[in-house]
């Protein structure tokens, strides 16, 4: 996740003060991935040196505005451009299965129970997550989440066959 790629794709929607980008990236993630409030302005400090946003003064309550530039704005659409790299062998779990089969640890079928009931929890808290959105509210977010009970479920399905072996 890119904090400073979020940061401008709110200041792109217009001008804000550093609560109101973290509240902004809260309610943009629906709260499902922690940000502090430090975190928010030493971002801030970083684009504003790299000319990303810039401040064009503060409100009436003397909170200083930040508005993205256009050399932010050249900077977040190359990010949306580029596609992400997965690291598809990189998995922990799978470098624990690895490192669990090179050592001949015996409990390795355990291991692959206690991950398998970790992710079906995750399954169950997505699944009523879904429950709980209603129509009104963020269908990119709905999305997400039908993305991760997809991965999820492959997850799964790769444990039961190398529970097999």
């Amino acid at each position: 996740m890119s904090v400073k790629h979020s940061l401008l794709a709110l200041l792109y929607e217009k001008p804000r003060h550093g609560y109101e980008l973290k509240t902004g990236f809260d309610e943009l993630v629906q709260s499902m991935w922690p940000l502090n409030a430090g975190q928010v302005y030493t971002t801030l400090d970083r684009l504003e040196r790299d000319n990303l946003v810039e401040s064009p003064g503060h409100d009436q309550k003397d909170r200083k505005l930040y508005t993205i530039t256009e050399q932010g704005k050249e900077t977040l659409w190359a990010w949306l451009k580029e596609p992400v790299e997965r690291s598809l062998l990189k998995d922990e779990f799978y470098f624990k299965y690895l490192c669990a089969s090179h050592v001949n640890y015996e409990d390795k079928k355990h291991m692959i129970q206690v991950q398998k009931q970790t992710m079906i929890k995750d399954v169950l808290h997505l699944t009523q997550m879904k429950k709980q959105m209603n129509q009104s509210e963020n269908q990119t977010m709905k999305m997400l989440v039908e993305g991760a009970l997809l991965h999820l479920e492959a997850d799964i399905k790769w444990l039961d066959m190398i529970e097999g072996t």
